[in-house]
């Protein structure tokens, strides 16, 4: 597999510029996230950390997916390798809806795969984006072999949620945007699933000398499990936000990328992601998907450490949460926000 490189993301954000929505970016208010302990070689004065969340949830198709999707596609169209059968991807979540606005984008059929389980109101939106729906099987692994067989037998582009570079880079493009508007920024906080965002963020900001903060739920820890035995292994999923980030097993990239120096794996669990979700609708009016509350959570969630999950190798133990420094200025991905809001407007006060 391509290892990704920060010249696969520049020329991802050459390919997507003006094709996506460049992404927006809100402070929170000053002192509303606790910094950790003072540095002692830290002379200068103390003042509080700096908090922006980047509002990528806005993105067309409600999560970051279609920075990727549009960079496959455009990549195998400039390469005169994107075929008249179109694309084709088995996903019922955030990238078969990236996949069939990119497809619809770029005038080239869409054919999605799911199982005959999905929900109707994912069907229902697949095909508002102009896919052709084909519902097989009752788990993703059925979807998964009659989406390669289709590819196979039609000649329509096999793309993937995000285990392939281009898809990665795509994401990537949004460090970038944000580093636009913050060029002095110390971290960012990105959840991940099967890694493809983290992967492009975190190549990108290793580029700028950025660090950045993988977070995981505690009972979907594909890449956490991954660093752990040294390669990607399958991992039981088993959390409130595994709709977003239930990959079972990480990518090679994206094992590579949390190798790098300046990253720093946390593990957050469910009741932290469902507070820090609550916390966004009932202070800033926000309705987030678990996944990107759960890169939140990283900075809400109480001190803990698993030094149980701590792999021989690897330098940080991974704890429950991220503690900015002195004056660390910190940007907080919302990755996507294709959810069920009524569960947030029941338990907010008043309601």
């Amino acid at each position: 597999m391509h290892q990704l490189t920060y010249g696969d993301i520049k020329a991802a954000t050459d390919r997507i510029t003006g094709h996506i929505r460049p992404v927006t970016l809100t402070p929170l208010d000053r002192g509303a996230i606790r910094t950790g302990p003072r540095d002692p070689l830290d002379d200068r004065p103390e003042q509080p950390c700096q908090v922006w969340l980047a509002l990528e949830f806005m993105q067309h198709t409600g999560s970051f997916k279609a920075r990727g999707a549009h960079n496959f596609l455009q990549a195998h169209r400039d390469a005169g390798t994107l075929p008249t059968a179109g694309v084709t991807i088995a996903s019922g979540g955030n990238a078969g809806l990236a996949c069939a606005w990119a497809a619809r984008r770029h005038g080239v059929p869409a054919t999605v795969f799911l199982p005959a389980t999905a929900p109707q109101v994912k069907v229902d939106k697949l095909r508002s984006y102009g896919a052709d729906v084909q519902l097989t099987g009752t788990e993703y692994a059925d979807a998964l072999t009659a989406c390669q067989d289709f590819a196979a037998t039609t000649g329509a582009l096999a793309s993937h949620a995000y285990d392939h570079p281009l898809i990665a880079a795509g994401a990537g493009t949004l460090l970038e945007e944000i580093r636009q508007q913050i060029p002095d920024l110390d971290t960012v906080v990105v959840a991940v699933g099967g890694g493809g965002l983290f992967t492009g963020v975190a190549t990108a900001a290793q580029h700028h000398g950025i660090r950045t903060v993988a977070v995981e739920p505690n009972n979907c820890r594909a890449l956490n499990a991954a660093l752990q035995t040294g390669r990607p292994i399958d991992v039981t999923v088993d959390s409130i936000a595994a709709d977003s980030l239930g990959a079972r097993r990480t990518s090679t990239m994206a094992l590579d990328a949390a190798r790098q120096d300046r990253v720093h794996c946390v593990l957050v669990p469910d009741t932290e992601i469902i507070r820090a979700r609550q916390m966004l609708w009932d202070h800033r009016r926000l309705a987030v998907e678990h996944g990107a509350a759960t890169a939140l959570a990283a900075l809400t969630s109480p001190d803990q450490h698993h030094r149980d999950l701590a792999p021989p190798r690897w330098p940080h133990l991974p704890g429950s949460s991220y503690r900015p420094g002195n004056g660390e200025k910190v940007c907080v991905v919302l990755c996507g926000a294709n959810t069920d809001p009524t569960d947030l407007i029941r338990t907010s006060p008043g309601h």
